[in-house]
């Protein structure tokens, strides 16, 4: 990409994102673009941190995971082994919640199937019950 700076609009459109979207990660400071008056300049650091910020919320993180992620990557200090291993650790703990989470709703859904078998045979029991019963014939 030859371009060096970017306003919202290109970016939203980039991304297919909505430049609310876009305002809401720079509330959160993720992004932090320089201004022209009222408009806003992205920085292909911005473009980056927004690509990052968008990637985890696809995998389902959580914004300050987010920030943790972005802000190690951010730090040319720290090594790349450091960001994997933390990046490897994140990923790792919101594996976890998510298995617990499937587990949790195919345990709600084998309920929900039991309940509504039970409800259904005793539907079939009373439909049964009635079409049995002596009917009673108006004079």
């Amino acid at each position: 990409m030859n371009q060096t700076t970017w306003t919202i609009s290109e970016l939203s459109q980039e991304f297919g994102v909505t430049p609310r979207t876009i305002r809401f990660y720079e509330d959160q400071g993720i992004l932090s673009p320089a201004r022209e008056g009222r408009r806003r300049i992205y920085a292909p650091r911005d473009r980056t941190r927004l690509k990052l910020a968008l990637r985890g919320r696809r995998l389902g993180l959580q914004l300050a995971e987010i920030l943790s992620l972005i802000n190690l990557y951010d730090h040319s200090g720290a090594s790349s082994t450091k960001q994997l291993r933390h990046y490897a650790e994140v990923l790792s703990s919101h594996r976890e919640k998510l298995e617990q989470q499937r587990r949790d709703l195919d345990e709600t859904l084998r309920e929900i199937s039991r309940q509504q078998a039970d409800c259904e045979a005793l539907l079939r029991a009373r439909e049964a019950a009635r079409s049995t019963a002596p009917q009673d014939f108006p004079d």
